[in-house]
């Protein structure tokens, strides 16, 4: 894709800050409609995050050009909101390759450039990395400056407010900016939350600090946090004084997309000691009504023509296993009313949109809060609830001590729906789901499911369901194949595979694939071709140990398949118990390898590691020599 740079005059000089710090200040407005201009037919040609980027233009127009990055350092929370960092930091002319195998990675990445200070993916890191950065500046003694973006979303993480605390205590340079616009990528909720936006709203916003000094009233949660000083006893709160406490001298709120005051007010509190927090106010989608107008559509877009209001629709498909996921709640809860689900603010992405409609008492979005959302679930099957907990595989890794603690050591009945697993395609490394299963079948009393398909997906999350212990079904970003969905009350037989197909080999080269969740389709295309026996394995934890001796004394050789990391994966599983038993036998497992897996498409990064139908079989013949 070709951009004529000559459509945007300004913005065709700026290679790195430095041009842009050489641009003098009264011509910032006119970079910033540039930049938004070019951000806006950039990714409606492309794809990608979009909203999030439009509403940090100025912002990130004025830190880069009151900061002297790189030398300064400069981090965004998850980087869902660093495209316009992007093309000011010498990746202008790359952004179309954006999020595509090959391309520039969808979030800030060390390897891809020294602007990008801290590598990003997951929410809520930002201040941490930020206050370790000023730590080293301060030993460095060269007068480095530390700065971190984080959102309001971003900020209902427990982690943040570890950050803050700790900051608060040792007193560090450095400046946090606290980027509101009511939303992370579902709406933001929480107590927190509705402190910020009712301080924000009508005529509470009036600019600098003392517009600021309004009194509110009825927000027990400040009260909670913050010290039970006289003011707040009596319900009335500043909104300085919450992050005061904390020891951050506190800014704000200012209008996030006046630059020339964003400058100013940058450039004021670059030199001021200890640890600051300015508090910007910006809309997400800015300077793009649709995405004004409905920023979580917008949040990420595939290619659309920016002259209609309208993002195209997507050709007609089969349902994906999120909307299989949302599909199932919804059937289950008109049965069972002490059905409890759970997301930590992945609503939309978990499948949960109509469930949250249709059964608002039985649905809690608990905000970015992994680790709050599976104990809360503890606390809820404690109290006789039958919770559910929607999250993504690589979210769930921010949560492992608690699944732990609170729910697998206790036996806790508490289902957990793991979207995401296995690869993901564009988010990249952050995003991949290539480690569950070896973070969990390590874990005492957990059950495991992995299903071929939605009928498969359906039943585990019946059996799940009714189990009176944790249990895990995890299943892919993507569609299903068309499979007729069972009824609510359909289960499945613990620990049992399912023979797909019997080869009819010699006995000295008779091979069995062991497949584990939807890498079936792939693996049944091998097997017909090696005229192999092929088990669709359902469970790993516990293993069909029985079907597996049966094998293991009938065929050659023995192949497992899934879309996790081999390292401590299903097929590690397979191996432990072959070994256990004495048994002599060929093993090949295939899966991801131990790196960490790139952008691409789902398709694409598939080939790359070999686990199409093409590799796999490239895989068995390299390993029996045929």
């Amino acid at each position: 894709m070709t951009t004529n740079l000559a459509d945007y005059p300004l913005l065709a000089q700026i290679n790195s800050p430095k041009d842009l710090r050489n641009i003098s200040q009264d011509q910032l407005s006119r970079i910033s409609n540039e930049l938004r201009r070019y951000l806006l037919n950039s990714v409606s040609k492309s794809s990608g995050h979009f909203a999030s980027g439009l509403g940090t233009i100025e912002l990130t127009v004025a830190l880069h050009y009151v900061y002297n990055t790189p030398f300064d350092h400069l981090i965004w929370d998850v980087g869902h909101q660093a495209y316009p960092h992007k093309i000011l930091t010498g990746r202008r002319d790359q952004l179309h390759t954006i999020r595509q195998k090959n391309g520039l990675h969808p979030f800030p990445w060390r390897e891809e450039s020294e602007y990008d200070t801290l590598s990003v993916g997951h929410s809520s890191t930002s201040i941490s990395a930020a206050l370790g950065l000023a730590v080293a500046a301060d030993k460095e003694g060269r007068n480095r400056k530390i700065v971190a973006v984080i959102g309001d979303g971003a900020m209902t993480a427990g982690m943040a407010f570890e950050a803050l605390n700790h900051a608060g205590d040792i007193k560090k340079d450095m400046l946090v900016i606290l980027n509101d616009n009511e939303m992370s990528i579902s709406e933001n909720v929480g107590a927190l939350n509705n402190h910020l936006a009712k301080m924000l709203s009508g005529s509470l916003y009036t600019g600098l600090r003392e517009g600021s000094k309004r009194l509110l009233k009825n927000i027990p949660p400040i009260k909670e946090l913050a010290s039970r000083a006289e003011e707040h006893l009596k319900g009335m709160v500043v909104p300085s004084t919450f992050f005061e406490e904390l020891g951050f001298n506190y800014i704000g709120p200012i209008d996030g997309h006046d630059v020339n005051g964003l400058i100013a007010t940058i450039t004021n509190m670059r030199n001021l000691k200890g640890p600051q927090l300015l508090h910007i106010v910006t809309k997400k989608g800015k300077g793009y009504h649709a995405a004004e107008q409905d920023p979580i559509k917008y949040h990420a877009v595939p290619k659309f023509d920016p002259s209609d209001a309208n993002l195209p629709k997507s050709k007609p498909s089969l349902p994906s296993y999120s909307k299989i996921f949302g599909d199932w709640l919804c059937k289950t809860a008109e049965v069972d009313p002490k059905l409890v689900a759970i997301t930590p603010a992945m609503r939309e992405g978990s499948g949960m949109v109509e469930f949250s409609q249709r059964f608002p008492d039985q649905y809690y979005d608990v905000a970015i809060a992994e680790q709050h959302a599976i104990t809360y679930a503890a606390g809820l099957a404690i109290g006789g609830q039958h919770p559910v907990v929607a999250i993504y595989s690589s979210f769930l890794q921010r949560g492992y001590d608690q699944l732990i603690h609170d729910v697998a050591i206790q036996n806790l009945p508490v289902l957990f729906a793991v979207d995401r697993a296995g690869i993901v395609g564009a988010d990249g490394a952050t995003h991949q789901g290539s480690f569950d299963l070896s973070f969990l079948r390590c874990i005492p009393n957990m059950t495991i499911m992995a299903p071929s398909d939605e009928r498969e997906c359906q039943l585990m999350l019946n059996t799940g369901h009714k189990l009176n212990s944790p249990a895990v079904v995890r299943y892919p970003r993507g569609n299903g194949t068309g499979a007729m969905l069972p009824n609510v009350d359909e289960t499945i037989e613990i620990g049992k595979g399912l023979t797909i197909r019997r080869g009819h080999g010699q006995r000295e080269n008779k091979i069995v694939l062991l497949s584990f969740g939807t890498m079936l389709s792939e693996a049944k295309k091998a097997a017909e071709e090696l005229d192999a026996s092929l088990i669709d394995m359902r469970f790993i934890k516990p293993l069909d140990t029985q079907l597996i001796n049966a094998l293991a004394s009938s065929h050659d050789t023995l192949i497992t398949i899934e879309d996790n990391a081999i390292a401590g994966g299903a097929g590690s599983a397979v191996n432990e118990y072959i070994l256990s038993t004495g048994t002599s036998i060929k093993i090949l497992n295939i899966g991801i390898p131990d790196h960490f897996v790139k952008h691409g498409t789902q398709e694409e990064v598939h080939q790359e590691l070999g686990l199409d139908s093409h590799g796999i079989l490239a895989k068995i013949k390299d390993f029996i020599n045929i």
